[in-house]
């Protein structure tokens, strides 16, 4: 398949994912609330490289392009518009990344619809033992798996695209055509991303460094999530909320 018909595929199922709670507000409300968390939990799970002058850049990269909140529909449809001109001019590295965005997109839609679904049946629990409690009944643990290998392997790509002599350039020169033609947020996830890192790759091992973390202590959660007592869980989930929400006070 067509590297522009797998993205164009993606948003299409992102986009009906979104349709399913436009007239349920309920529903609206507990996928709010299920995002939120998980960016929050991402915030206190990484506290020190968010703030740390090494890795603060490329973490928070992950926070507001990969585990954020935040409505993603612009960046959708542009990504979706461009699919085909992406696919033509970019190096095999970049369509691969924006293959992979998609991909990973429509999945944590999905599964976020699902906990927001079940969050739904969780009434009387606090916030982190329906949380705990959503993630287990879901389970889809390979579908977790992928969602971290994917993270991975996106930053991964953009750590060797800043190889790529002159493809920085080419992105900059870019920016005005981009906003002039309504791309972007496109444009804008693209050339912060390839900075980031590539800021990040003049420190020798830097990138591994940091995806090695990640990739550690978001397999090490999600484990836990699935096999330890769930007081343990809702407690471990406390506890890093607290501490994300003591860096915003």
């Amino acid at each position: 398949m067509q590297a522009s018909t797998q993205i164009r595929d993606s948003i299409s199922r992102v986009v009906a994912l979104r349709q399913k709670v436009v007239d349920q507000p309920a529903l609206a409300q507990a996928l709010h609330t299920v995002k939120h968390m998980q960016a929050q939990r991402f915030s206190g799970t990484y506290q020190d490289l968010l703030h740390s002058a090494s890795y603060a850049a490329c973490a928070n990269f992950f926070l507001e392009e990969l585990y954020s909140a935040k409505d993603f529909a612009e960046r959708d449809a542009q990504f979706a518009r461009i699919a085909g001109a992406l696919e033509r001019s970019f190096p095999r590295q970049v369509v691969a990344a924006a293959v992979a965005l998609a991909e990973l997109h429509n999945l944590t839609e999905e599964l976020d619809l699902a906990m927001a679904l079940n969050w739904q049946l969780q009434p009387g629990f606090s916030p982190t033992h329906a949380y705990v409690l959503a993630w287990r009944a879901v389970g889809r643990r390979e579908d977790r798996l992928w969602q971290i290998k994917t993270v991975l392997d996106i930053g991964q790509e953009l750590g060797q695209l800043t190889r790529k002599p002159g493809l920085y350039f080419m992105l900059k020169m870019m920016r005005k055509p981009a906003q002039l033609a309504g791309l972007g947020s496109l444009q804008n996830f693209l050339e912060s991303g390839f900075k980031h890192f590539a800021d990040l790759a003049r420190n020798k091992g830097a990138v591994s460094r940091f995806l090695d973390t990640v990739k550690a202590r978001e397999s090490a959660l999600l484990d836990r999530l699935f096999d330890a007592p769930a007081a343990d869980c809702v407690a471990e989930l406390n506890q890093i909320l607290a501490t994300a929400e003591a860096d915003r006070a």
